[in-house]
């Protein structure tokens, strides 16, 4: 039998709330990979205005940007049209070569909006992994449910 844990091998933060209206690129918080196969991010976009250019990239530091500022991960822009209304930006980064990574959700030429972005790290070294409580409420597993109320 497998040992079944809510989260098992999965800690998901949420690296940046709500950002309104803009043209400037918003920073998520950075999220320490030591022990973390890789990293998926997913950025939820709201209105997006004609002509608007947005994208999700990843950067990377060795110590969460202190002394070692956080740079682009070569290859990691995923776009979005300007008609991709309320639509996810999903980029996974797996074994990253420094031990912080950020999403970075670009933003130019016309307003856009960001409804937020979550960090999904998995491939835990240790097991079970423990949640983000700043940002995390609750997390359940339902092993094989039966039909009923909820």
């Amino acid at each position: 039998m497998t040992n079944r844990r809510a989260g098992h091998g999965l800690k998901v933060t949420r690296v940046s709330n709500a950002v309104a209206a803009g043209s400037t690129d918003a920073n998520g918080t950075g999220v320490d990979m030591a022990g973390f196969d890789g990293v998926l991010f997913i950025a939820a976009l709201g209105a997006i205005v004609a002509t608007g250019v947005q994208g999700l990239k990843a950067q990377a530091s060795t110590d969460d940007g202190s002394t070692d500022t956080y740079g682009d991960l070569a290859g990691t822009l995923v776009a979005a049209a300007d008609t991709d209304d309320n639509k996810l930006l999903m980029l996974d980064v797996i074994a990253p070569t420094k031990q912080w990574v950020r999403p970075v959700v670009e933003r130019a030429t016309a307003n856009a909006t960001i409804d937020g972005v979550v960090a999904i790290q998995y491939g835990a070294a240790n097991k079970p992994t423990t949640q983000d409580a700043t940002t995390v409420v609750a997390i359940e597993l339902h092993d094989t449910p039966a039909e009923g109320t909820a």
